[in-house]
């Protein structure tokens, strides 16, 4: 018996199929869109495109 305990470890494919079997509520169009401004402003071009992205998504009803 080792002495290391071996922890299963969810794969990338199992944990993409848990979430899509979530709902999770989007939040409302102007306050990602105040969040882009912000992001925007401090030159946070990962967060300028994470919230392009949700603002996209809040639009088409969270059907993308």
């Amino acid at each position: 018996m080792s002495r290391y305990t071996q922890i299963p470890r969810p794969t990338e494919h199992a944990a993409l199929r848990s979430v899509e079997r979530t709902a999770r509520p989007l939040p409302p169009v102007p306050a990602i869109l105040a969040d882009l401004i912000t992001a925007h402003r401090l030159g946070d071009r990962h967060g300028v495109n994470l919230c392009a992205h949700l603002a996209a998504r809040a639009a088409q009803g969270g059907q993308l």
